[in-house]
C-alpha cells in the first residue's frame, strides 16, 4: 500500500527535501504546491490574461493554484501542512482547514513559539510536530510499526 502524502505550507526552506530524503525505502509518493513563488504568484495571468489591478491579478492566480491543491489534498492520505517563522502562509491555514474537513490524517509542523497563535489548526491534527525528522519518525511508524532508536 502507498501512502500518498501533500506536503504544504511554508516555500521559503529546505524542510520538503528533509522529509522525502528521510521517507527513502518508505512506501510513500508525495505532492506538494508549485514552489516556484513567481509561478504560483503569476500562473492566472499568464495562462489568462493580464490583470492591471493587483486583486484581479492575485485572485486569478489563487483560483488556478486552488485547481492543484484541491486536486492534490482530496488524493492524499496524509496532509502534512508547514508553517514557517518568516511569512504568513494563509494558504496553509486553508490547506490544514480543508483537508480536517476531507478527513485527512493532518501533521502539523511548525516552531514551538507558533503553539499558540495555531493552536485551533493544532486541535485538528492528529499529529504537531517541530521538525521534519519528527515528520519522518511518525511515516515510518505508521507505514512499518517501527520506533525511532533511543540514541546511546
Amino acid at each position: 500500500m502507498t501512502m500518498k502524502i501533500y506536503l504544504s505550507g511554508e516555500i521559503h526552506t529546505d524542510w520538503r527535501e528533509q522529509i522525502i530524503d528521510g521517507a527513502k525505502g518508505l512506501d510513500v509518493t508525495f505532492s506538494a504546491p508549485v514552489t516556484d513563488h513567481g509561478a504560483s504568484d503569476d500562473c492566472g495571468v499568464a495562462i489568462l490574461g493580464a490583470e492591471p489591478n493587483k486583486f484581479w491579478h492575485d485572485h486569478k492566480g489563487a483560483k488556478v493554484n486552488a485547481i492543484r491543491t484541491r486536486k492534490a489534498l482530496q488524493d492524499a492520505d496524509l496532509v502534512v501542512v508547514r508553517f514557517g517563522t518568516e511569512y504568513k502562509q494563509w494558504n496553509a491555514a486553508f490547506d490544514a482547514g480543508y483537508a480536517a474537513a476531507l478527513a485527512k490524517s493532518l501533521v502539523i509542523l511548525n516552531p514551538p513559539e507558533h503553539g499558540h497563535a495555531l493552536k485551533e489548526v493544532h486541535a485538528a491534527a492528529l499529529a504537531v510536530t517541530e521538525t521534519p525528522a519528527q515528520v519522518v519518525a511518525i511515516l515510518r511508524y505508521v507505514l512499518t510499526g517501527d520506533l525511532p532508536r533511543a540514541e546511546s
